[in-house]
């Protein structure tokens, strides 16, 4: 089993969770192939400026995939990018949902090496592989 961290922004998290899908675009491909059913992915919420107001990055669910990969171009994510659909998607069920602030977590997750400019670890990436000692302990504070 793989565990995945999956970074998304808070209007794509409502489809995610409305839908039980996770999507992400073509050029993700070769990522999303390494999915396997049963594979737990947990949610991260970017860092958001909304009507002034900045929305801190969270982490928001954890989800367990129940399908292979599939493609589907069906419009139900947003995307900044014109005609992008995040094709490349799995089906998921909800393990956990909640929400933890992620900045206080950076100290403590090990895939995160360089602590100051820890967002590089996640920058240009739809989602990335994350140790069991991460996911476990994201896990026990959500």
């Amino acid at each position: 089993m793989s565990y995945w961290l999956c970074i998304t922004n808070r209007d794509n998290w409502k489809v995610v969770k409305e839908k039980n899908v996770w999507g992400v675009p073509r050029r993700h491909e070769n990522t999303m192939k390494r999915v396997k059913p049963g594979d737990k992915l947990v949610f991260y919420v970017k860092q958001e400026s909304r009507k002034g107001e900045v929305l801190e990055p969270m982490i928001v669910g954890i989800f367990e995939v129940v399908s292979e990969p599939y493609s589907d171009s069906t419009k139900i994510f947003k995307s900044h990018t014109p005609g992008e659909t995040y094709p490349i998607r799995v089906k998921i069920r909800p393990i956990k949902i909640g929400e933890v602030k992620f900045k206080p977590l950076i100290p403590k997750l090990s895939f995160i090496k360089n602590k100051k400019k820890w967002s590089g670890h996640l920058m240009g990436k739809a989602m990335r592989e994350i140790p069991e000692e991460d996911y476990k302990l994201i896990e026990s504070l959500l």
